[in-house]
């Protein structure tokens, strides 16, 4: 394979407004929270938890697990992930995730947040302000003086009732005013924000707009130097992962994604996209990039999820479709065969699946002879070449009138050739 190190750097102490490795990238998952936001994705408590485990296992540095001041069954699962997996220490590494909650710049909201998520070792709580026009005329019906003061007031309240972690963002950032928007990073960063998020809310924005942002952020907001920019893309456009690499690239250290990609609409920025694209590629073309995501418990987490929200992923999705590992034409066929790195940049056991050559080689009317051999080796026939050619031609008639092939036809015909 083309990849992979096994080598991993070590993770950063936490600290919740700087990173002591300028390589490493923050993690968020929001799987909990915005993912649940997709249509016909609510989760149970149970669920919640149980998965709030998992992404222990796979090694978020952040999990988003709710908003605990929209129902109560929300406030008990942030408080039950907040006291079980924010309080679940590595022994060997001292990780444990941080926790966080939502909540708008309300007070009320605020307290409720801090009454669930106060319990975890790491308690982190995201306030946000919508900064675009359409939002607040529309939407929040408010000047944008108001909503400046919203976000002054709902920071420095978050602040004097005990967090110590706030994330503060900007919904529709991708749609403001620059000027506005950058006034409202810099009165919340004044309150104490650390950490401050991009959100493309509405998937609109191109990978060279969220750039600009980016740079432009850090070029003009007081005070961004003490904080960390994180990134929050959804995927209307079919760009979240491109703007988030964008935005990481130009100098944001923290990812919002979700496991599979779900969340409102169509979906966020996907986690194991990312982590295997810095897996991949963050030595040779990121500077190094890198994360702690355990790789390995990719799949499990995958599956996981698909199976809780009922929510199944397409085949050829990235990393994790059904289809990623697997080989339908003859010369991909041939290629895998002789040396996999042919056709693939990973391997199945990098993101935890275990797969035969079997599963990999698909056969059908697009398959060469040295695909059907194999598999006819797999299933212990050792035939002459002139035996094999008599095969191969029925099998190819076979393959143009059936779209699956399976192990019966393969066997039926061998027996049909011994007649």
């Amino acid at each position: 394979m083309m990849i992979i190190s096994e080598h991993r750097r070590q993770r950063p102490e936490y600290i919740p407004n700087k990173i002591s490795n300028d390589s490493y990238v923050r993690v968020l998952d929001t799987t909990l929270r915005d993912g649940e936001q997709a249509p016909g994705a609510t989760m149970t408590i149970t669920e919640k938890l149980a998965l709030g485990h998992q992404l222990a296992k796979l090694g978020v540095d952040i999990m988003d697990v709710g908003f605990p001041a929209s129902s109560k069954d929300d406030f008990e699962a942030v408080k039950m992930i907040a006291m079980e997996v924010g309080n679940n220490v590595d022994d060997e590494t001292g990780y444990v995730p941080v926790i966080c909650g939502m909540a708008r710049c309300i007070r009320s909201d605020i307290d409720i947040a801090w009454e669930a998520l106060k319990h975890a070792k790491r308690p982190r709580v995201l306030v946000f302000v919508p900064t675009s026009e359409i939002h607040m005329k529309y939407k929040l019906q408010k000047t944008p003086q108001e909503v400046l003061m919203l976000a002054k007031e709902g920071v420095t309240y978050a602040k004097a009732i005990g967090f110590k972690d706030i994330e503060f963002g900007c919904e529709d950032a991708g749609r403001s005013d620059k000027e506005f928007l950058y006034r409202v990073y810099g009165e919340a960063i004044k309150a104490g924000a650390t950490t401050i998020v991009f959100a493309d809310t509405v998937g609109y924005n191109f990978p060279i707009e969220v750039a600009g942002f980016v740079a432009d952020m850090k070029a003009n907001i007081p005070g961004i130097e003490n904080v960390i920019i994180s990134v929050h893309c959804h995927d209307d456009l079919g760009l979240a992962n491109a703007n988030t690499f964008a935005a990481v690239q130009a100098g944001a250290r923290q990812v919002e994604v979700t496991i599979n990609g779900i969340g409102e609409r169509a979906g966020n920025a996907s986690l194991e996209e990312f982590a295997m694209a810095v897996k991949c590629r963050g030595k040779d073309l990121l500077g190094g990039l890198y994360t702690e995501i355990n790789t390995k418990q990719i799949t499990a987490t995958s599956k996981m999820v698909a199976d809780i929200t009922d929510m199944a992923v397409q085949k050829n999705k990235a990393i994790v479709g059904a289809n990623v590992f697997s080989h339908a034409s003859g010369i991909h066929q041939d290629g895998i065969l002789k040396h996999k790195s042919t056709y693939e940049i990973m391997s199945p056991e990098d993101i935890g699946l275990t797969q035969s050559q079997k599963n990999r080689i698909i056969l059908g009317k697009l398959s060469g002879r040295r695909a059907l051999n194999s598999r006819l080796v797999e299933l212990g026939y050792d035939l002459d070449e002139q035996r094999l050619d008599e095969i191969f031609g029925r099998f190819k008639e076979m393959a143009g009138r059936k779209k699956n092939l399976y192990e019966e036809d393969i066997k039926s015909l061998v027996c049909e050739t011994q007649i």
